[in-house]
């Protein structure tokens, strides 16, 4: 499980079934524990019905050789939950 920064998102998509693609170290030592999910996570819906503290972050990768991604980062435990970036995001569950 990720940090009880991001715990209620991991939970809530854990919960509606949506498949975990990754979980691990992602691509740093700076990183503990980032889940990836296969959907895509509109961030702003999701911040305007979860109280997330400060430390908790946007991130948005938009890759050209190494994949896409986006989702929220803890800046304090350095976890993540992620999803597809919206440019891969046609056909995928979209959580809001």
């Amino acid at each position: 499980m990720v940090c009880e920064h991001l715990v209620m998102l991991e939970r809530e998509l854990l919960g509606r079934g949506i498949a975990v693609t990754s979980r691990g170290r992602a691509w740093s030592d700076n990183c503990r524990e980032w889940v990836y999910f296969d959907c895509y996570l509109n961030i702003p819906m999701i911040r305007k019905r979860i109280p997330f503290d400060a430390c908790v972050k946007d991130h948005e990768h938009l890759g050209t050789h190494d994949g896409s991604e986006a989702g929220l980062v803890c800046s304090v435990h350095h976890d993540a939950v992620m999803g597809v970036h919206k440019k891969d995001s046609e056909g995928r569950t979209e959580i809001s």
